[in-house]
């Protein structure tokens, strides 16, 4: 995709995640900030905190676990070298710990796919389904949403025991819905 190309879909991306009612009605949001040529996310980071949502964004740890850290705008983003991977944005502010994932409405998850079943494609990391065990063990049920192109909506992706089905996949082109309501 162009840089035009990644532009046009991030926007039209966005545009259709602000609509999703789990979003509309959140008090808080865990998101990311977008890095490479994942769909852009600062829009949308921007457009739920000027509506008064919390965003919390994620700070990788040394074993890979999460921290999270508010998100104050894209002047409090520090970018992190972490070894020898890509750089990533996180909040320079105060740290909340793991558990305060637990307190989102809704959860917005990076991917490299998702299939009709539901279930996502991660980086390999283990971060991410790390926040999901976490937040089964809390008996928290945020809305689990993933942001993706339309290309990345795949026929099946590979499953471990420990992956979870995420409820909805957004794309520049709509909204999938996965689970008993699809």
């Amino acid at each position: 995709m162009t840089a035009d190309d990644l532009r046009e879909s991030s926007a039209e991306l966005a545009g259709r995640a602000l609509e999703l009612p789990e979003l509309a009605r959140a008090g808080t949001v865990a998101a990311y900030v977008s890095v490479g040529s994942e769909p852009g996310t600062l829009a949308l980071l921007d457009t739920l905190r000027a509506r008064g949502v919390r965003v919390l964004l994620p700070v990788l740890l040394p074993d890979n676990d999460l921290d999270w850290g508010r998100y104050e705008g894209e002047d409090s983003l520090a970018r992190i070298r972490h070894g020898g991977r890509m750089d990533l944005f996180e909040p320079a502010g105060e740290r909340l710990g793991p558990d305060a994932v637990t307190a989102a409405d809704a959860v917005l998850l990076p991917g490299l796919a998702v299939d009709t079943r539901g279930m996502r494609l991660g980086r390999g990391g283990g971060s991410y389904d790390r926040v999901l065990a976490r937040l089964e063990r809390a008996g928290a049920r945020p809305a689990l949403v993933v942001l993706l192109y339309d290309a990345e909506v795949v026929e099946h992706v590979p499953e471990e025991p420990h992956d979870r089905p995420v409820h909805a996949v957004v794309t520049p082109s709509g909204v999938r819905r996965f689970g008993p309501e699809t």
